[in-house]
C-alpha cells in the first residue's frame, strides 16, 4: 500500500486531483440519481434497474482503471474517461432534478395531510345585528363547516340568538334574502358558492361578516380504491370555481362542474358525462333530502363523490379537484388552445354578438372577456371565461357544460406538446398547484405506461384517447320549498337517459358489452353522427311535483291521487271559513293544503276544499267555460301573485 501511494504521489498533481475529485462528485450525483429513480414504481422497472447497475459499474471501472493510469502515468485514458465522467454527472443532476419536480408535484396534489376550515356568521349591510335577532343554519350535525364550527362561533361569542334550522345552504341563502333570518352561518366559500345562482349573483357586495371561525386538523385523507392504471377506472372531476390560486382538498367548494370520466386502459377508451349543477337529488350526507346536486359540494367532496355515485349507480374509485382559476395559468403555459366558440344564444344582442363573461376575478366592466363567434386559440382567461359563462344561452348550464368539455379536450391536446423544459416545468406547476386528488403517488405513476402507449398512438397519427361524450336529459323543475316559502329552479332528469349513461359507463369500464347496430338509417343529405349516450332520451320523469288542482272536480283529484299512492281528504267548507275560495263554483276543489310545486316524494297525504256556496255569483268559476281561457286565467292569476307562475302546473 506504501508502495502505491509513493507512486500516486509522483503521478501528476492536477490529474491525480482531478481523478480524486471526480470520483466523490460521481458518487455524490449517482447516490442522488439512484434515491431519484427508486420512487418510480411501475415506470420502466428493467430500464432503471440496467441504469443503476450499468452506473455503478462505470464507477467502479473508473476508479480502478484510472487508478493504474496514474500509476504508470499515462494520462490520455484518464482524460477521456473523465470527459464521459462529466458528462454522466451531469445527466445525472438534470434527470434527477426532473424525476424530482415531477415527484414533488405529484406528491402536492396527493398530499392532505392537514385541513383548514372556515365558517362565517353574515348579515345583509342594511340590516342590524343584536340579541334578537335570528340566525338560520344547517340542520345537519355532520356538516363541519355549517353546523359544526357554528357551535364554536355561538359558544365563542355567548350568542343568545333564537336559531332556525334549515335542510339546505340555498334555502338559508333565500331566506336571509327575504328578512326572514337576520343572519345566517355559511361556509368561508360562500360566494362562489352561491354567486351562480339567481338572485344571488351579488352577495359579495350584499353581505358582511359579523364574526368567523378557523379550525385546522389532521386530514383524514378521502380513500379512493385499491385500483391502478392497470384497470378500468373511473374519476370525479369537481371544479372549483375560485378567485385564488390553490385549494383545500376536503373543504367545501361550489360545484358547479361535476363531470364523469370512465377510463378503460386497454381500449384508451374514455366516457365524460357531466351532471348539471341544478339537477334535484338526494344528497346522502344530509339524510338524503332532496336538493340540487352543487349543494352537496358545500359539505365537501366526500358527499359529493357519495351523492354522484349514488345517481349514477357506479363505484367512484378517484376523484380530481380542480381550481377553475389555475386554468387560467394552464391554458397560459400551453400557449393557448384552440376552442370553436359558440355564439351566444339567449339575448345574443346584449354585446352586440359577441359572448362577454367576468373575468378570473369575478370583475365586470372593463374587466369584461369578450370573444367574437369561430374557431380561434383562446388564452387562459378567455378559456376561462368561456368555460363560466351560462347566462348567454339557451339551455344554460347544460350548455355551459358542452362548453367546460370543449376546453379539457383542448387543453388534453396541448398537453405533450411540449419544446423545452422551462415549458414543461410551468404547466407542470400550473397543474400540481391547482388540483388535489385521493389517488396515491404510486398509483398515479402506474399511468405511466397508459400516457406511453397514447403517445405513441399520437406519433403514429392515430387517436391520442378515444373521447366519447354522455348527455344526461334533464327537464325544468321549479321546487317549493317549505322552509323559507321560496322556490328553486331546479332540474329533474329522465330516467330512460339516466340509464342509457349508466349503460354508457359501464360498456367502457368493460362491465357490459355494447350492442351491435344492425340497422341504421341516413340521409346523403345529412351527415352520418353517432347519438351520444342518453341523448333525447325523454320519456319517464324521475320527480314530480304537486300540481295546481284548483278548479278541478274531486273524481281527477282522486285520479292522481290513485296514481301517485296519495290519500285524500275532502273537507267542504263554508262561507267565512278557513280555505274558502269564492272564486270557484260549489262542488269544485276551492284549495289544498299541499302547496304547488312540493316534491311529490314528500307527500303521502292530499286535502282538499270544496265550497258549499258562493257569496258572489259573478266571482263563480264556469265550469262549461273553454278550457283553455280558463287555464288562461288561472295562469294570469298565479303570475301576479307568484314569481314563479307556477300556474302551469294544473294538469286539469
Amino acid at each position: 500500500m506504501k508502495r502505491i501511494m509513493r507512486k500516486l504521489k509522483r503521478s501528476n498533481l492536477l490529474a491525480r486531483y482531478s481523478y480524486y475529485f471526480l470520483l466523490l462528485v460521481y458518487l455524490g450525483c449517482y447516490i442522488y440519481f439512484v434515491k431519484s429513480l427508486i420512487p418510480l414504481k411501475g415506470v420502466e422497472n428493467g430500464l432503471r434497474i440496467i441504469f443503476i447497475i450499468f452506473f455503478l459499474v462505470w464507477f467502479v471501472f473508473y476508479a480502478f482503471y484510472n487508478l493504474i493510469n496514474l500509476l504508470i502515468r499515462k494520462y490520455k485514458g484518464l482524460l477521456i474517461t473523465s470527459i464521459v465522467t462529466i458528462i454522466f454527472e451531469i445527466l445525472f443532476i438534470f434527470s434527477s432534478y426532473f424525476i424530482n419536480v415531477i415527484y414533488n408535484g405529484l406528491n402536492k396534489m396527493t398530499d392532505i395531510s392537514v385541513d383548514s376550515y372556515t365558517s362565517y356568521l353574515i348579515k345583509k349591510k342594511d340590516q342590524e345585528f343584536n340579541d334578537s335577532s335570528v340566525i338560520g343554519r344547517i340542520s345537519s350535525d355532520v356538516d363541519v363547516l355549517g353546523h359544526e364550527l357554528t357551535d364554536e362561533i355561538i359558544s365563542e361569542h355567548n350568542l343568545k340568538n333564537e336559531i332556525k334550522e334549515f335542510d339546505d345552504y340555498f334555502d338559508l341563502a333565500y331566506t336571509l334574502y327575504e328578512d326572514k333570518v337576520n343572519a345566517i352561518f355559511v361556509p368561508s366559500n360562500y360566494i362562489s358558492l352561491f354567486s351562480g345562482s339567481e338572485g344571488l349573483e351579488n352577495i359579495a357586495n350584499d353581505v358582511e361578516i359579523i364574526y368567523q371561525y378557523t379550525k385546522t386538523s389532521e386530514s383524514e385523507s378521502l380513500e379512493g380504491s385499491n385500483k391502478d392504471f392497470s384497470e378500468p377506472l373511473t374519476f370525479l372531476l369537481m371544479g372549483v370555481d375560485s378567485t385564488i390560486d390553490g385549494l383545500n382538498p376536503k373543504a367545501g367548494f361550489n360545484g358547479d362542474t361535476l363531470m364523469l370520466i370512465s377510463f378503460n386502459p386497454k381500449t384508451l377508451d374514455t366516457l365524460m358525462v357531466s351532471v348539471p349543477r341544478d339537477t334535484y337529488v338526494p344528497i346522502v350526507c344530509n339524510n338524503n333530502r332532496y336538493a340540487k346536486i352543487n349543494s352537496s359540494a358545500a359539505y365537501g367532496s366526500d358527499c359529493v363523490i357519495d351523492t354522484v355515485s349514488n345517481l349514477l349507480d357506479v363505484n367512484i374509485d378517484y376523484y380530481v379537484k380542480i381550481n377553475f382559476k389555475g386554468v387560467v395559468k394552464l391554458v397560459e403555459a400551453l400557449g393557448g388552445v384552440e376552442v370553436d366558440v359558440e355564439a351566444p344564444t339567449y339575448n345574443g344582442s346584449a354585446y352586440d354578438g359577441k359572448m362577454c363573461e367576468q373575468n378570473s376575478d369575478r370583475q365586470f366592466g372593463s374587466h369584461l372577456i369578450c370573444l367574437n363567434p369561430g374557431f380561434q386559440t383562446l388564452n387562459g382567461e378567455q378559456a376561462l371565461a368561456y368555460s363560466r359563462n351560462r347566462h348567454l344561452y339557451i339551455n344554460g348550464d347544460l350548455d355551459r357544460i358542452r362548453h367546460q368539455q370543449q376546453v379539457v379536450e383542448a387543453i388534453a391536446k396541448k398537453l405533450l406538446n411540449f419544446s423545452t423544459f422551462a415549458d414543461f416545468k410551468k404547466v407542470f406547476d400550473a397543474i400540481s398547484s391547482n388540483i388535489a386528488t385521493n389517488m396515491s403517488t404510486d398509483k398515479v405513476l402506474s399511468g405511466y405506461n397508459v400516457v406511453k402507449d397514447m403517445a405513441l398512438n399520437a406519433l403514429n397519427g392515430e387517436e391520442f384517447v378515444n373521447v366519447h361524450k354522455a348527455t344526461l336529459e334533464t327537464y325544468s323543475l321549479p321546487v317549493y320549498l317549505p322552509n323559507s316559502g321560496n322556490y328553486t329552479s331546479a332540474q329533474g332528469y329522465y330516467v330512460d337517459s339516466l340509464n342509457d349513461v349508466k349503460k354508457a359507463i359501464n360498456v367502457v369500464l368493460g362491465k357490459e358489452k355494447e350492442e351491435d347496430i344492425k340497422t341504421f338509417n341516413f340521409s346523403v343529405n345529412t351527415p352520418y353522427e353517432v347519438t351520444p349516450a342518453g341523448k333525447n332520451l325523454r320519456k319517464e320523469k324521475s320527480l314530480e311535483l304537486m300540481p295546481n288542482l284548483i278548479g278541478s272536480n274531486v273524481i281527477k283529484a282522486q285520479e292522481f291521487c290513485d296514481s301517485h299512492n296519495i290519500t285524500l281528504n275532502i273537507e267542504h267548507v263554508d262561507v267565512g271559513e278557513a280555505h274558502y275560495n269564492a272564486d270557484v263554483a260549489p262542488g269544485l276543489i276551492g284549495d289544498q293544503d299541499v302547496v304547488i310545486g312540493t316534491l311529490l316524494n314528500n307527500v303521502t297525504t292530499l286535502t282538499v276544499y270544496i265550497p258549499n256556496t258562493s257569496s258572489s255569483s259573478s266571482n263563480i268559476k264556469d265550469p262549461d267555460k273553454d278550457e283553455n281561457d280558463d287555464k288562461n286565467e288561472e295562469t294570469d292569476e298565479n303570475s301576479q301573485e307568484d314569481k314563479n307562475d307556477l300556474g302551469n302546473f294544473n294538469l286539469f
